[in-house]
């Protein structure tokens, strides 16, 4: 009787602390946050994503990720059931990105709002997942290894010994193409010299031409100040116009005194005798005196 007082006693105090350990593991797994509901759909892999993984908006942990499957009317698509705070609004501009844990390769769900559009998010609703910033590097890292990939196969094809021949000549003809540059930057540094040279003759020519205009303007000056030569030029103009006139009359004059020693000279040549005894009178006309008809002529 005795070993079974002391069973019986064992068996309650093993069953108390089965009840009380239960009852301390609920306590400290319990959550009291009332939760909403929603699922995230992935058009992408979601690897290193597991249950029970944190949800976080922007940095603080709001939730947990319920479950992972795939859609059953598009296996194409992943679905993420996630459970939140409703303390915690979300809008119709929230988006979800994968996030990693350092280097363990464990996945968090990150929640982002772009605030485009501020209207609440119904509970149930799908939010759209976005490519993660290391997704964003993996196709960039793909896309640069097949253009470097590509890159190799033209230069491979550029530097075939066909090529690699006509690439040599052009070096070639840089180098010589480079000597006769090299030639013309001497000829050009002559002919700067040289047109420095010109430069310092020019520069004393225009001295000089300075000096040249310097002295026309005084000579200018000088020509156009009151009695000086454009003054005399002037009057002498003046007194000229005065003077024509009376030339004028003096060669008429002269003219006409001309005319009177012409006819003068042209009766002394037909009437030489006139010098001694004068002019001699003049043929009587008709009616006057010893006035003689010529003879008519006969036909």
């Amino acid at each position: 009787m005795e070993n079974r007082a002391h069973a019986l006693a064992a068996g309650i105090f093993v069953i108390f602390l089965s009840i009380s350990v239960a009852f301390i593991a609920l306590w400290f797994n319990g959550d009291n946050i009332i939760r909403n509901n929603y699922q995230v759909v992935s058009k992408t892999s979601v690897t290193g994503l597991n249950p029970q993984a944190a949800v976080y908006y922007n940095g603080v942990n709001i939730g947990k990720v319920e479950a992972i499957h795939f859609d059953p009317e598009n296996m194409n698509q992943i679905l993420i059931d996630i459970s939140i705070d409703q303390n915690v609004t979300l809008t119709r501009s929230t988006y979800a990105q994968l996030g990693y844990q350092g280097i363990t390769g464990l996945a968090y769900l990150q929640l982002n709002d772009d605030k485009k559009q501020g209207e609440p998010l119904e509970e149930d609703t799908q939010i759209s997942m976005m490519p993660s910033l290391l997704d964003e590097v993996t196709v960039s890292g793909q896309e640069l290894l097949s253009n470097t990939n590509q890159l190799a196969k033209k230069a491979q094809l550029l530097l075939n010994d066909q090529n690699q021949a006509q690439i040599s000549q052009i070096l070639t003809n840089v180098e010589r193409a480079s000597n006769h540059f090299d030639r013309v930057i001497d000829q050009l540094q002559l002919g700067i010299e040289s047109f420095t040279g010109f430069t310092s003759e020019t520069r004393t020519i225009l001295t000089h031409l300075d000096q040249l205009s310097q002295e026309l303007h005084n000579i200018m000056t000088k020509i156009n100040q009151q009695g000086g030569i454009i003054d005399n030029l002037s009057e002498s103009s003046e007194a000229l116009a005065d003077t024509l006139p009376k030339i004028k009359e003096m060669s008429n004059s002269i003219t006409r005194s001309a005319h009177n020693a012409d006819r003068v000279l042209s009766q002394l040549e037909h009437h030489p005798e006139s010098l001694l005894f004068g002019r001699p009178p003049p043929q009587p006309g008709p009616g006057e005196d010893g006035f003689v008809s010529p003879p008519e002529h006969t036909k």
